[in-house]
């Protein structure tokens, strides 16, 4: 199985969306070469804005040329965009709920060696928590390209979480709407819902446990707002024992949305797997990632012990 990462495949699918429509310009806060948007400023150099370190003014101007009929995407790693900037994405973006598409790379503890400071485990959290803000978690590279031209043709203010690390590609290619959910495997002992890089962890945990001779079920969650509660509450009746994975703080994400949609509506085991109420760290991706319990064998043990 192929690698890529999803930010590489947002740059890439920037430059293809960038000669279908004239519309799209792309705004960076000087790190156009980390977010992949440095392929579009150089296709497309009179639609590029470098922003420089002045991330706020990034999206108060991306707010202003959507008022114009553009499609502004704005780039900067999460930290800086979903964080320094959240006031201006809260009152210039959202509350006049203007067609900005707010596409942040570099979120989560997978960031790596640019430690806890820089590795986003709230970012979804903060953009779920606006008023009319769609969140969007792209599992893999293909769906991050597929999700840049459905984000391009959805009106309203959008926020799309991208990851550093070269993460699998999946082979068979799966279909990608806004506030649908795919079922990846199906399962009758439990449910796992993920996103982002967590849902191939996720398959894999599946496949070390249909070895023990359990039967586990696998829900790409790409938008977690607006949550395909539908789908949520379908699988969860199904199997009984749900599990939401994400590479994440367990307070405010993923796993708190599935919450949302069951409390009350179904009576199930629950239980989430994410970052626990703590910093990132320095590290290597994958030695970080295994450090807070993200990897495939550490999510199969979590599963197999609700069982």
């Amino acid at each position: 199985m192929s690698e890529k990462a999803t930010r590489v495949a947002y740059g890439e699918a920037l430059v293809e969306l960038g000669a279908q429509n004239d519309k799209v310009v792309v705004l960076d806060a000087d790190l156009a070469n980390a977010t992949n948007t440095n392929k579009f400023a150089k296709a497309y150099p009179q639609r590029f804005f470098n922003m420089g370190i002045a991330e706020a003014n990034m999206v108060d101007v991306a707010a202003g040329m959507s008022t114009m009929g553009l499609v502004p995407f704005c780039s900067t790693f999460a930290i800086f965009g979903a964080g320094r900037a959240y006031e201006q994405v809260r009152n210039s973006i959202a509350y006049p709920h203007f067609n900005v598409k707010l596409c942040m790379t570099h979120a989560g503890v997978s960031v790596g060696e640019d430690g806890g400071s820089h590795q986003a485990i709230e970012d979804i959290a903060l953009m779920r928590v606006i008023p009319g803000m769609t969140v969007v978690v792209p599992a893999d590279a293909n769906e991050a390209r597929k999700a840049v031209f459905a984000a391009a043709e959805f009106e309203g203010p959008l926020y799309m979480r991208l990851a550093r690390l070269a993460t699998p590609v999946f082979e068979e290619d799966y279909p990608f709407e806004i506030g649908k959910a795919n079922v990846m495997r199906e399962g009758t002992d439990a449910v796992v819902f993920a996103c982002g890089m967590m849902v191939s962890e996720s398959l894999e945990a599946a496949k070390l446990l249909e070895a023990e001779g359990k039967s586990v079920a696998v829900v790409n969650v790409h938008t977690i707002k607006p949550i395909d509660a539908a789908c949520v509450k379908e699988w969860a009746e199904k199997c009984g024992n749900v599990i939401t994975v994400e590479e994440h703080s367990v307070i405010g994400g993923l796993g708190d949305a599935v919450a949302d949609v069951l409390m009350g509506q179904v009576n199930c085991k629950f239980k989430k797997i994410g970052v626990q109420d703590r910093f990132g760290q320095s590290g290597k991706a994958k030695e970080v990632l295994r450090e807070y319990g993200l990897t495939a064998d550490q999510i199969a043990a979590v599963i197999k012990a609700t069982f």
